[in-house]
């Protein structure tokens, strides 16, 4: 809590010092920071199952000043490093007096029309991706099989029931093989989210649904989400793993624990070793792993696919640069480690602020295709 309101307060005094002049202003400016401070304090390090419709509705406006907040931010640097440049140069003189006397008024209302036209795209997906994952030496019994991914879908705050519906209609439609969850599916418990959940159920039947925890749903329950899956009847893997045939061909869905179980269990962590059976007949090997930072284990173990969420792709600027940084070069999209694939999904929900810009959230389908093979559609 010290650490998080540090940053609030010097972000606060560097924004209000910037842009503000008078008292009255400052005080309106405190307000969208005091609305973040709120949602660690208040639903983070304290109850974070609050219920009802007021607690839906300040987190849902706290996650909104986060996401004005971080474009106030950033577009307050980047006027002043213009104000710095322009400076420095008298034949711009007119641009930088433009920048110093109208610019601080047009900051905060580029950043609110920022969250508006991000807001508008978070909430109207999510969108179908289709991606071809071309291997070498495929079964003919699998060429052309579709695994639509669903990711990081945040049932919560702004995730609400209208939108899994939406998900789950698509999901229909596409006619997939295989579905597979791969976590940071909920963020709140069982009680709270029971019913915003439910029409996933519809997707469970015949086998072929397949669910592994993300960080979020570890924050909300993991034993009880658990439970909760299987009753609906998603096969739950913790580092497990099932082998299913097509055919002549057989499928190894393997599944692994997020890092964040560690929460209840010190010694716990993800171990794709035990996501696969070691048999030496011929499988494909698909590995559902939140986390994509599980690549290189997974590649250890003889995975021939891994597909994880997490990222965002970074959701919305700047974070959509920042996150190459830190998961980088399995950050978003599809990318190879030696013979292992690593599909990394945009989110087919949003986390947070409810606004995507730089990014759109997706559903993902899937098809093993014959690598240098004629292509069955």
């Amino acid at each position: 809590m010290l650490v998080v309101s540090a940053i609030l307060v010097v972000g606060y005094v560097y924004i209000a010092t910037r842009l503000t002049s008078t008292a009255p202003v400052r005080a309106a400016l405190a307000a969208p920071f005091l609305m973040v401070w709120i949602l660690p304090v208040v639903y983070w390090f304290g109850d974070r199952d609050r219920r009802g419709r007021v607690h839906e509705w300040v987190q849902a406006l706290s996650f909104l000043c986060m996401g004005w907040l971080s474009f106030l931010l950033v577009l307050t640097v980047g006027r002043d490093v213009l104000l710095l440049a322009t400076a420095a140069l008298p034949p711009l003189a007119t641009v930088h007096a433009l920048l110093d006397e109208a610019g601080a008024a047009w900051v905060p209302v580029t950043a609110l029309a920022a969250v508006c036209v991000g807001a508008l795209a978070a909430l109207r997906g999510p969108y179908v991706r289709r991606v071809d994952i071309p291997v070498e030496g495929l079964a003919p019994d699998l060429d052309g099989f579709r695994i639509v991914q669903i990711s990081d879908l945040h049932a919560g705050p702004t995730m609400r029931l209208a939108y899994v519906q939406r998900v789950v209609d698509m999901t229909k439609e596409l006619a997939p093989d295989l579905i597979a969850l791969t976590g940071d599916i909920v963020d709140g418990s069982v009680p709270r989210l029971a019913l915003h959940v439910a029409p996933l159920e519809a997707l469970a039947s015949g086998d072929r649904a397949f669910f592994v925890l993300g960080n979020h749903d570890y924050y909300s329950g993991a034993a009880a989400w658990t439970a909760h899956f299987e009753a609906m009847g998603f096969r739950v893997l913790c580092n497990a793993h099932v082998t299913i045939e097509r055919g002549a061909a057989r499928l190894l869905i393997g599944g692994v624990i997020d890092f964040a179980a560690r929460m209840s269990d010190p010694d716990a962590r993800p171990r794709p070793d035990l996501a696969t059976d070691g048999d030496a007949r011929p499988a494909f090997r698909l590995l559902l792993a939140h986390n994509p930072k599980i690549a290189p284990l997974a590649e250890q173990a003889g995975f021939d696919l891994q597909l994880s969420g997490h990222t965002h792709a970074g959701q919305f600027f700047p974070w959509t640069f920042v996150i190459h940084l830190v998961h980088g070069p399995h950050a978003a999209g599809l990318s190879r480690r030696g013979r292992l694939w690593v599909y990394v999904s945009a989110g087919t929900g949003t986390w947070g602020p409810p606004v995507r810009l730089g990014t759109r959230p997706e559903l993902t389908l899937l098809r093993l295709v014959t690598a240098n093979g004629p292509r069955r559609r």
